[in-house]
């Protein structure tokens, strides 16, 4: 086991670091303060290789300038808020349109593209390190003084992130990571291959520009359903999502832990299960990766990585029939999600 603080480079006069962690299962993860974001995950294959499995950047001006949120924690509301406003309190929020007509990720300055502190680093079994960051009072116009904790545990199979909130005024409140996964490695082809299987069996069909219709609809049926797993080419090669996968699944009105999703990668025989207390899970496919720049000089291709991405519900604040993404005043709240590995 190991842990350690590295510099990484300036941004705006601050300065930047990569938090690494180490066990002697053979994983490590490399998270920088920029964004708080997971730069590199590797694991082992079935021969006991190493693959770093998460698309990242090199440098903090890669991070700064990119467009991807690789490895980002993104909020304050991550995915999309339709129209660019909600009502919350009898009062109507208007947001930053920077996807469209659209709210993207928290908006033109979400937490991705935020400086955080390193507030706690420690070694053991299952070392961790925790970030901090407040978001003030109207930052991109959302209520209260919130003040966030972003914890990273690596397990002896995996990787655990716990985010920790609370607020001084009632606001909403939607924060995940943005990880890109290619079991294969970082920079290595598409992700097209990967077999896929999520327990899900509702999913929230959206509008041209992304945004849920408020219907909760039944997978069986659509290309949707991954109860039985299948390759993330399937519906695309066939004609009937051809772009691929960009959609949000139900995973129950409940937030319990539950496992969401597994992913299967045949080259390396790499397996990750994704388990989370939220109550939705965003599956995209990189479908905007677009020859972007990335570490090590690779250039990610578009369907180079895929996401699951924990959540509430995209546009929940103006959708009442989904989960509640409501954090009301001084209310503490944690959600919590695990990402294991094996190979086969």
């Amino acid at each position: 086991m190991s842990t350690e603080i590295s510099k990484f480079g300036f941004f705006q006069g601050y300065k930047c670091f990569l938090a690494t962690l180490a066990n002697r299962s053979g994983l490590s993860v490399s998270i920088t303060n920029f964004g708080a974001a997971i730069q590199s995950l590797t694991v082992l294959d079935r021969n006991r290789q190493p693959v770093d499995v998460v698309l990242g950047y090199g440098s903090v001006e890669q991070y700064e300038a990119g467009n991807s949120a690789f490895g980002a924690t993104v909020g304050r509301f991550a995915n999309r808020i339709g129209g660019a406003k909600f009502t919350l309190g009898g009062r109507t929020f208007e947001l930053s349109k920077n996807d469209g007509n659209n709210t993207l990720h928290g908006g033109t300055f979400g937490f991705g593209k935020r400086m955080w502190t390193i507030d706690d680093i420690e070694d053991g079994p299952e070392p961790y390190v925790t970030f901090g960051y407040k978001s003030p009072d109207e930052e991109e116009n959302f209520p209260g003084n919130l003040y966030l904790k972003a914890k990273y545990t690596l397990l002896q199979n995996g990787l655990k992130i716990q985010y920790f909130g609370k607020c001084d005024q009632d606001t909403i409140l939607n924060i995940t990571n943005h990880a890109y996964f290619n079991l294969k490695g970082e920079g290595v082809g598409d992700i097209k291959d990967h077999l896929i299987k999520i327990n899900a069996e509702k999913y929230t069909p959206v509008d041209s520009e992304l945004i849920p219709t408020g219907e909760i609809a039944d997978v069986a049926g659509t290309p949707f359903d991954f109860r039985e797993p299948k390759t993330i080419r399937t519906e695309m090669d066939n004609g009937r999502l051809p772009k691929g996968y960009d959609h949000n699944f139900l995973l129950g009105m409940t937030r319990e832990m539950r496992t969401a999703a597994y992913a299967y990668e045949p080259t390396h025989g790499i397996i990750m299960q994704m388990d989370t207390d939220m109550p939705a899970m965003q599956f995209y496919v990189g479908i905007g990766l677009n020859e972007e720049p990335g570490k090590n000089g690779h250039v990610y291709p578009q369907y180079g990585g895929f996401c699951f991405e924990s959540q509430f519900c995209p546009d929940s604040p103006n959708k009442p029939q989904f989960p509640s993404c409501v954090l009301n005043a001084d209310e503490e709240v944690c959600f919590t999600t695990t990402y294991t590995f094996s190979a086969k």
